[in-house]
């Protein structure tokens, strides 16, 4: 059946009728096979995704580093099924890293880990361990580990799993999400002296018992958390795409007295890259979450779930041709 005309649909109309269908589809492996073999989809891919190996990775960061602009890299796997995958993608992290000091670009670039590409969801130590490991290769050449967060079922275990790497990593970053009810909580414990947290809106979907469904109380809620962050002793990541959260990250870093080196913006490789370019122009820190590996579906349906612009530009490389 063929597709509406994009043209004569509203954004926000798509967004409400296929962002949920979207991030159900995150997670189909029936989905999952017909989109990575679709010859049309290759070409969207590539506007979210930094390519498919290493030496692809390396040149988003140098291509970025030559603009300003630093990098978290996520190499993307997740929702494993055995130990040795889990393994696997740690020792791609160890690749990772070992290639960034080797070429100079460590303390342009931080690493993003999802546990759940760790083994999470089979041995909490599993996923510990891989990520020890990596928080240790991180820092022998200069770089760091953020751990991503995920659904909500997953926040007391990440946590928790933070919570033990800084004992000998305090500089492990963490990331919370907006949408979610606990979050204030969270970052309250989190606002302190040598903190890294990376504040974002959330891009799963999440049951109206847990999280915020609309899109003014998730706003709210990120300005409510921003502000915490940023009266606090920690190192805000302001990850945010949306003029207005970061005109106000600006006011509230002014208000407490905050310089331009104690914060960060941060924002999607391929998203909104003039938005970075004047970041950078006017004197911010800003950073490209930069993903990267054959596995990229589930991370490519989040992105067009989370923003209508994303999901027109989809449908469009469905219904035009070149």
């Amino acid at each position: 059946m063929a597709l509406p005309r994009v043209g004569n649909i509203r954004e926000k109309e798509v967004s409400l009728v296929l962002g949920p269908i979207l991030l159900s589809a995150a997670r189909s492996q029936t989905l999952r096979r017909l989109v990575s073999a679709s010859p049309l989809t290759r070409p969207v891919v590539d506007r979210f995704v930094a390519g498919e190996t290493l030496p692809d990775a390396l040149g988003a960061v140098r291509e970025g580093a030559a603009d300003g602009i630093d990098a978290t890299l996520d190499f993307l796997g997740e929702d494993i099924t055995s130990e040795a995958e889990a393994l696997a993608n740690r020792d791609a992290y160890l690749r990772l890293l070992e290639a960034l000091g080797t070429e100079g670009l460590a303390a342009r670039a931080d690493v993003s880990v999802k546990l759940s590409a760790f083994g999470q969801s089979l041995r909490e130590d599993l996923a510990l361990e891989g990520a020890r490991r990596v928080a240790e290769a991180a820092r022998a050449v200069g770089s760091t580990l953020t751990l991503d967060m995920e659904d909500h079922t997953t926040v007391d275990s990440t946590l928790g799993i933070l919570g033990e790497l800084r004992k000998d990593h305090p500089e492990t970053g963490a990331v919370l999400q907006s949408y979610l009810f606990r979050t204030e909580d969270d970052a309250k414990a989190l606002a302190h002296e040598g903190s890294r947290v990376r504040l974002v809106k959330g891009a799963y979907k999440e049951p109206a018992e847990v999280a915020f469904q609309h899109k003014s109380e998730v706003d709210r809620n990120y300005v409510r958390l921003l502000k915490i962050l940023m009266a606090g002793g920690g190192y805000p990541m302001i990850g945010s795409h949306d003029p207005r959260m970061i005109e106000i990250a600006k006011t509230l870093a002014t208000r407490n007295g905050r310089t331009i080196d104690s914060y960060e913006f941060q924002m999607l490789y391929g998203i909104r890259t003039e938005a970075q370019h004047k970041l950078v122009n006017e004197g911010h820190r800003v950073r490209a979450y930069v993903p990267y590996g054959g596995d990229w579906y589930g991370y490519f349906m989040r992105r067009l779930a989370e923003r209508p612009a994303n999901l027109v530009f989809f449908l469009r490389s469905f219904t035009t041709r070149s």
